[in-house]
């Protein structure tokens, strides 16, 4: 059975979201023969390559809303990340346009280390304030998790699984995801947000009883999930 995740690299919630995820799979009779795939989702599209403003004062701005509200929320998910293993530190975040870091995980697929260089990837970027759209950054990261550097910097240097994230990025919209994380079983459950672990061990047995090719049905989920958006991720 598969389960497809669609996330960006700079979504907070969306590494909550595959902690729990990893959370239920310990909790589930078949892990074994499940497969976790990860797609394409960018938050911020027309990103340049780096940003240096402050990540606060960017989300305020863009919500319309003050940085000691923004920084309220970061504390709020530093809290949560912690509990998950996961060090978060907002203050450090360099932001920067996500495309080539999606082609990237594509190759990381193909080579069997997506999940892995997905972590390594947050790690860059809310731990050690590495400019998440800078090559230097992805390549180190990419190296980290046991990929060739040429066959990186081949990648990086041409268009190489560019098609492969449009792709992605077009089955969301089909789907119509429009916050990440959003998980996918078997091809016909789909459900948004950092859901708890429980209600996705409740969705992997659901799947598991009732495997057969069907459209994808969104299911309802915890209320009050936390997920970004399409315009963005409120923190």
């Amino acid at each position: 059975m598969r389960v497809d995740v669609w996330s960006d690299v700079v979504c907070p919630w969306c590494f909550v979201g595959l902690a729990n995820l990893g959370t239920a799979l310990d909790a589930f009779e078949h892990e074994d023969d499940v497969e976790v795939v990860l797609h394409s989702f960018q938050l911020d599209p027309g990103a340049p390559r780096r940003d240096e403003q402050p990540l606060e004062e960017r989300l305020a701005q863009k919500y319309g809303t003050s940085v000691g509200q923004i920084r309220a929320q970061q504390a709020r998910i530093v809290s949560l990340g912690a509990e998950r293993g996961i060090d978060f530190r907002f203050d450090q975040a360099i932001g920067g346009n996500t495309f080539d870091a999606h082609r990237l995980l594509h190759l990381a697929r193909v080579r069997g280390v997506q999940l892995e260089l997905k972590h390594a990837l947050g790690r860059a970027y809310f731990t050690d304030g590495e400019p998440i759209g800078e090559p230097d950054t992805l390549r180190a990261r990419t190296i980290e998790v046991g990929l060739d550097p040429d066959e990186v910097d081949a990648v990086l240097a041409g268009d190489a699984f560019a098609a492969e994230v449009r792709e992605d990025l077009d089955a969301a919209r089909r789907i119509g995801i429009n916050g990440v994380p959003f998980f996918v079983v078997d091809g016909r459950l789909g459900i948004s947000g950092a859901q708890p672990p429980e209600t996705l061990r409740d969705l992997l047995e659901q799947g598991w009883l009732t495997r057969e090719p069907s459209p994808v049905q969104v299911v309802a989920g915890a209320t009050d999930v936390d997920a970004c958006g399409p315009d963005g991720c409120e923190i």
